[in-house]
């Protein structure tokens, strides 16, 4: 028999402890992002305890403190209170410094400059990444560790990239007082983040998560090379913060109800008439980071049956489906021809896909308002079709669909 004496409250008996255990709820673009993932989680946020990537930052996180104050000083100013008690910071995750986005900068330009720009954020994050994998990375751990070889690693990691960059600049004295008044105000936030979630899993706590960027932008399963640094599938819920699979209960895709994507890139159902524009404008589709108007076009099926694949959706957020009111018709990429060959996997490299030619099934738009309704009754008959056959495709239930930009703007499909 099990021993029942309690560990921190917590029953060693495997059989009680599995009565008391939660699941992970996860929330991740299905896409290339900008599908609405922060309204879902702002929406289910009311019944948890923990958020994960929004008061909860992870090993996987990749942090600016700057950045991050900058961000909690706005917050303030808008209203947000009691922060102090609820931010949890992992000393594992790597810091991104000042100069790591100078090097996104300067990387970029030489990228550019052979015709192979990437388009990305200029915030540092891939320098960061790099020096991750390069495993001379500073953690948040080393900030609050011994000062002196803090400044050591900063002093070697400036050192590399100079040599790298003869044109980078960086006043290390000056960083290096900055990052020690840093150090504590960062201190009282930061935890050995991978007992806390177990301990908070195991008594039951509500977790969810939020998935970084998007499934098409996943450094192994993405649009390589027109990816980010970071693994943005479910897989990278494991890694970046330390929870066994097991522990993941719902896994929520958030679809944007046509496709948007930022920068360069194959885009195979992307629209370049009236339409495009139509969705361009109505949807407001602009990067928030770059200010970069956003490529549209018809919802793509193949992609989310593909990410399907790689991050196995209990359910579906549609997002948006008011932008495609006043549509006569709609089209659902629904296959793809490479090479005059019907073919039934997703290309693993950028010139398959850009060569792919897309096979369309073409639906009757309803061409009626669709912001005020929050029951899925009463949608249009064409609209509900319309859901219907992409939940059919994509094998996965909607559960959720947006009508407009509140939070308020939510149908809930209930079973």
């Amino acid at each position: 028999m099990a021993n029942n004496t309690a560990i921190n409250g917590l029953e060693k008996s495997p059989r009680k402890r599995a009565r008391t255990e939660s699941k992970a709820t996860v929330v991740l673009g299905a896409q290339w992002g900008d599908e609405g993932k922060g309204k879902v989680v702002d929406m289910l946020a009311a019944n948890i305890d923990i958020v994960c990537r929004c008061q909860f930052l992870g090993n996987g996180v990749v942090i600016h403190l700057p950045g991050l104050f900058d961000e909690i000083e706005k917050n303030e100013q808008k209203g947000l209170k009691d922060w102090r008690n609820q931010l949890i910071i992992s000393d594992r995750a790597h810091l991104v410094f000042d100069f790591h986005q100078q090097v996104d900068g300067l990387q970029e330009q030489e990228n550019n400059k052979k015709g192979q720009g990437l388009g990305t954020t200029k915030k540092g994050i891939g320098p960061t990444y790099s020096s991750k994998a390069t495993r001379n990375g500073i953690r948040i751990g080393d900030l609050l560790g011994d000062f002196t070889q803090f400044s050591k690693k900063y002093e070697e990691l400036v050192n590399m990239y100079q040599r790298m960059f003869p044109t980078l600049r960086v006043d290390v004295e000056f960083e290096l007082k900055r990052y020690e008044e840093y150090a504590e105000k960062i201190r009282p936030y930061v935890y050995d983040t991978v007992s806390y979630l177990d301990k908070a899993i195991r008594s039951g706590k509500k977790i969810l998560v939020e998935g970084a960027n998007a499934a098409l932008l996943d450094i192994d399963f993405g649009t390589y090379p027109y990816v980010t640094s970071s693994n943005c599938s479910v897989g990278g819920v494991c890694t970046g913060l330390g929870i066994s699979p097991h522990r993941i209960g719902e896994v929520i895709g958030v679809v944007k109800v046509y496709t948007t994507r930022v920068g360069d890139g194959p885009f195979p159902t992307e629209l370049h008439d009236g339409i495009g524009d139509l969705m361009q404008s109505r949807g407001g589709e602009v990067g928030v980071t770059t200010k970069r108007k956003r490529r549209c076009g018809w919802l793509d099926i193949v992609i989310l049956q593909y990410t399907n694949m790689i991050n196995g959706y209990t359910a579906l957020c549609l997002t948006k489906l008011d932008i495609l009111d006043t549509l006569p018709e709609i089209k659902l990429g629904v296959g793809y021809m490479l090479k005059g060959k019907k073919i039934d996997y997703f290309p693993s490299t950028a010139l398959d896909l850009a060569e792919v030619q897309v096979e369309y099934v073409t639906m009757p738009g309803w061409q009626e308002c669709t912001e005020n309704i929050r029951e899925f009754k009463d949608l249009p008959e064409n609209a509900k079709h319309y859901i219907n056959k992409i939940e059919e495709l994509v094998n996965v239930p909607v559960k959720w669909i947006g009508v407009g930009k509140g939070r308020e703007s939510i149908i809930t499909i209930n079973d």
